[in-house]
């Protein structure tokens, strides 16, 4: 990159923020505090995973409404040291008695619900981060967790949207989970933006968790936080969780009331999985995704496809170019459904899916000048020499409904950490008394069809979660952590910031900041169940020649608020230079890039 460009790649430009650049390390998150928290841990000397680390565990406080510690974080690591990346399954599993029986036997005939105690599987966030700092941080859980727990027990002033998600649940907190409105409506009244919110028995969760290591410290690091990690899943707080769920029924979105399904075993079984990722090129890059119990290979499906195009010609935010990246995203889609599921339980066709062959022949299908309306999944088994065995009957599609944060992290020796914390909202499942947390409702991305569908119910199984952080290599070398929120919009919004910086040569904060869009056409993955078929959510900010055209090519045309989509976080590396650049999306007050 000559001098000239790289100037052009920092500048302010027309972005809302500058870019953060810093020489030792850069973090993004979805609050400043935990940004901010992420810096302290590097200060005392934490290495890239212990700040990553630091930060997740501190979201579950400030960002509870996106994501609590009773739920997932899937997670992507690059190890300068190993020299390999490395994807975390931080997804949570379904219980024993999670089988389709079971379900229909208690009334829930289509779809397990968005909310209540019927869709809450094993907590998969405190292993996931445990096992994590265990295998690749270099400190105590002590010193990650002091900063949370600090803010839990003295408490920090909420953001708007933290109090709004309050607002909306006021009248289910008082009048179905009493716990909820002790903790978000003291005296009966909802906390507003700004007011100080502390939640003890969390830290107190925490605090227990540190003893358990100090009780160990003498036997080493690692054993200290396994007995952590065993007080979590095999000891006094899985016991509490267990009987909690067991002993409360609440309703449900279905008009069901239940208790939950969850046991002791169930937790005692759960492990977090270090695995291989998925990854594919795009030109000079090399995309790493996890597996595809996660929707991540929807982005590496698309990138192989929009190769086959000349998109930099095309114009950036052109009605062209948004027509080809829509109906490229709307083939990924298609393939997801019908393939994607835990590899564990179904054989997924990766190696034709992500084949460059295959991407060449669905390219076929995208028509220049007609949006398509169908559901149009390829045949990827002839790109790996296997029949289709995979029968897709009919799919319930559904709405998403939560919420999800971003933890991005580099440091100077090119350490890359990208994590999707989400679930265990507080606004889907009761607080569990005593603990401060809450149950994820993950398996609501589960079909309830028998038949041999990919996302099926199954005892132990995992859920096709839309959760999918990325990490991007540049001639094989570290070159960008990042991710957004937004159920199935993340991978859609992560692929126009990936190619806005790659293609049209834009800043990562002019790369977030540039006009959005989603595609709704295709099956989503929430509950309740809707389809909108040809559906483009577009910002407000772009031409209204380019609507035109797009409705002309038979496009469904809505558009948004400006700044309304993409909660980008990402961090770009360059090592030639010894520069890590971050950006953060300013669309949720709370999202900040750090440096030093």
């Amino acid at each position: 990159m000559t001098e000239k460009s790289f100037q052009e790649n920092v500048d302010l430009g027309d972005a809302t923020r500058p870019v953060i650049m810093g020489n030792n390390i850069v973090v993004a998150s979805g609050h400043h505090l935990a940004s901010l928290i992420g810096m302290k841990i590097y200060a005392i000397g934490g290495n890239a995973f212990d700040v990553g680390v630091a930060m997740c565990f501190s979201q579950s406080l400030l960002e509870f409404q996106n994501y609590g510690f009773g739920g997932e974080i899937p997670i992507l690591l690059y190890s300068a040291k190993e020299n390999r990346v490395i994807s975390v399954n931080g997804n949570m599993s379904a219980p024993k008695e999670a089988t389709i029986k079971k379900y229909k036997k208690k009334g829930v005939t289509e779809s397990i619900p968005g909310d209540g105690l019927l869709s809450a599987g094993v907590c998969a966030a405190p292993g996931a981060l445990i096992n994590v700092l265990d295998r690749y941080g270099t400190l105590s859980l002590k010193e990650v967790l002091e900063p949370s727990i600090e803010l839990g027990i003295n408490g920090f002033p909420i953001s708007k949207n933290f109090s709004d998600t309050i607002m909306k649940e006021q009248e289910r907190f008082k009048n179905e989970w009493p716990t909820s409105a002790d903790l978000f409506m003291p005296n009966g009244i909802p906390l507003r933006p700004g007011d100080n919110w502390k939640n003890l028995d969390l830290a107190n969760v925490w605090i227990r968790l540190v003893d358990a290591e100090k009780k160990n410290k003498h036997r080493g690091r690692s054993a200290g936080l396994q007995a952590a990690l065993k007080l979590f899943y095999q000891g006094d707080i899985a016991k509490h969780i267990v009987k909690w769920q067991q002993e409360n029924f609440f309703k449900d979105s279905n008009g069901i009331i239940s208790n939950g399904l969850l046991t002791e075993e169930d937790f005692a079984l759960f492990e977090t999985k270090f695995e291989s990722p998925v990854s594919s090129s795009y030109k000079e890059y090399e995309i790493y995704k996890c597996q595809p119990w996660s929707q991540g290979p929807v982005l590496l499906q698309t990138l192989n496809i929009l190769e086959n195009f000349d998109l930099k010609n095309m114009g950036h935010s052109s009605s062209k170019y948004i027509h080809t990246l829509s109906e490229a995203l709307k083939l990924a889609f298609a393939d997801r459904e019908k393939y994607y599921g835990d590899p564990n339980f179904v054989d997924v066709p990766l190696k034709g899916l992500l084949s460059k062959g295959y991407a060449s022949n669905r390219k076929k299908n995208i028509n220049p000048y007609k949006a398509s309306l169908e559901f149009r999944p390829g045949n990827p088994y002839e790109y790996q020499e296997e029949k289709e065995i995979t029968d897709l009957n009919k799919i319930f599609p559904q709405h998403w409904n939560g919420g999800t944060t971003g933890t991005r992290v580099v440091d100077k020796e090119g350490n890359m950490f990208s994590a999707a914390p989400s679930g265990g909202w507080f606004n889907e499942s009761p607080i569990i008394e005593g603990l401060g947390f809450s149950l994820g409702t993950r398996m609501q991305m589960f079909s309830l069809q028998d038949y041999n569908h990919p996302s099926v119910l199954r005892p132990y199984k995992r859920p096709r979660t839309t959760l999918t952080p990325t990490l991007v290599f540049k001639d094989s070398k570290p070159f960008m952590s990042m991710g957004s929120p937004g159920g199935d919009q993340q991978d859609q919004w992560t692929l126009q910031v990936f190619l806005n910086m790659v293609e049209f040569n834009m800043s990562i904060q002019e790369a977030i900041d540039a006009t959005s869009f989603y595609i709704e056409h295709g099956l989503s993955s929430f509950y309740p169940k809707e389809f909108k078929k040809g559906i483009i959510n577009i910002e407000n900010r772009i031409s209204n020649n380019t609507l035109l055209n797009l409705e002309k090519m038979g496009h469904i045309i809505k558009t948004t608020k400006a700044w309304s989509q993409n909660f980008t976080t990402a961090i770009k590396f360059d090592p030639a230079r010894g520069l890590i650049m971050g950006g953060a999306s300013s669309r949720r007050e709370s999202m900040y890039a750090l440096g030093w």
